[in-house]
């Protein structure tokens, strides 16, 4: 399992995982492939801890960080800081939306302390508060790859990337979008089909791969979007991917941040317990069912707000998960793909890689002998 993207990168596998857990990017690097750190919800501040803590304890394996730059969002027309965006963007949420939310988690028994439940928060949504992460992220050497989650990057944030010698990587959902990154110097475009975790577009990873493929052509493309095994990474490589960008095997790893508790929820989930959902980003994200989605989709109650206001009601939510995961299953932020069908059990993230090469080189040599059958 080796493509040219492993000689560009200075890796041995073409397995990218997208974690916002540091343990993780460590265990998947030194595993052979590239962990990526998903830095949106981290203030600049926070961010420095977490990739020097990275840079301890990778030892000479490169990593990247994931951002989120939307090409659009409330606000974006405006020249101002993220202070200053945040304060305007604060007055455009309605009290509703946040009462709602209130109510919602405590009618299932989550504590929130008023005027500390992390409502009305921006974070990385936005370039005016993703710039300052990128501008961390380019201080640390080993962090050789920046990919932007939603959309083209701006350009002034595709010179510094370049500038300072690193990659740009970017996330489309459509060969229109590939194409946009692509003749804006993107250096890897990330084809994530509909059936992938997080935010995705609606067209099925089997179609949206080979179509990027040869939209963008030379330019590498990793296949994302139902990644949870070797024989699909197979298939992602027959179709002309050069590489697999995955995410939501990576919650499922002994390394992950999360308790026994939310991982069971991900073994007891099936793959139409996914949906895909703007009740907590504003934009359609692919996430586990429960009664926080369904309520922001049923009849009467408000609608989800745009990208990045919905986050500011829904940050409560995100809040609270993390300081009560196992209380607040029913209601948490649970992005993954419906490739959470296919988990059965929680691994050390190294067995991961090595079962994933170990499933890939059966597939191939299962290809093989059809091949020489034929013959």
């Amino acid at each position: 399992m080796h493509t040219a993207i492993c000689d560009d990168l200075g890796i041995e596998f073409p397995i990218f995982a997208f974690t916002h857990c540091r343990d993780v990017v460590v265990a998947v690097s030194k595993a052979g492939g590239f962990g990526v750190l998903g830095a949106v919800g981290f203030s600049p501040e926070q961010l420095e801890i977490e990739l020097n803590w990275i840079d301890e304890h990778i030892g000479d394996h490169p990593y990247g960080v994931d951002i989120v730059i939307p090409n659009k969002y409330e606000g974006m027309d405006t020249d101002m800081s993220g202070d200053e965006l945040e304060k305007l963007l604060q007055d455009m949420v309605p009290q509703q939306h946040l009462d709602f939310a209130r109510k919602l988690l405590t009618d299932h028994g989550v504590p929130l302390e008023e005027g500390n439940d992390n409502s009305l928060q921006l974070i990385g949504w936005t370039e005016a508060t993703a710039t300052p992460q990128v501008e961390i992220a380019l201080r640390h050497e080993k962090m050789t790859l920046i990919a932007n989650a939603l959309g083209t990057p701006p350009p002034e944030v595709m010179t510094m990337i370049h500038d300072a010698g690193r990659k740009v990587a970017a996330l489309c959902g459509s060969p229109y979008q590939a194409r946009k990154h692509a003749d804006a110097g993107v250096d890897i475009i990330i084809a994530q089909g509909g059936e992938g975790g997080g935010h995705c577009g609606e067209v099925g990873s089997m179609v949206l791969w080979p179509q990027v493929v040869a939209e963008v052509a030379p330019v590498p493309v990793l296949a994302a979007g139902g990644i949870g095994s070797g024989q699909q990474i197979a298939a992602a490589l027959a179709m002309g991917c050069q590489g697999a960008w995955s995410g939501s095997q990576w919650l499922m790893v002994e390394e992950a941040d999360n308790t026994p508790v939310q991982q069971q929820a991900y073994i007891d989930a099936g793959s139409r317990d996914t949906v895909r959902s703007r009740s907590f980003t504003g934009k359609p994200c692919r996430m586990l069912r429960n009664d926080w989605t369904e309520a922001w989709e049923t009849e009467g109650n408000p609608e989800p707000l745009g990208m990045p206001l919905q986050y500011m009601v829904s940050g409560m939510a995100v809040a609270a998960t993390h300081k009560y995961p196992d209380q607040t299953v029913d209601v948490a932020f649970n992005p993954v793909g419906q490739v959470v069908g296919q988990f059965r059990k929680v691994e050390k993230t190294g067995a991961v890689i090595q079962r994933w090469v170990e499933e890939y080189l059966e597939a191939t040599e299962r290809l093989n002998t059809y091949n020489a059958a034929a013959v």
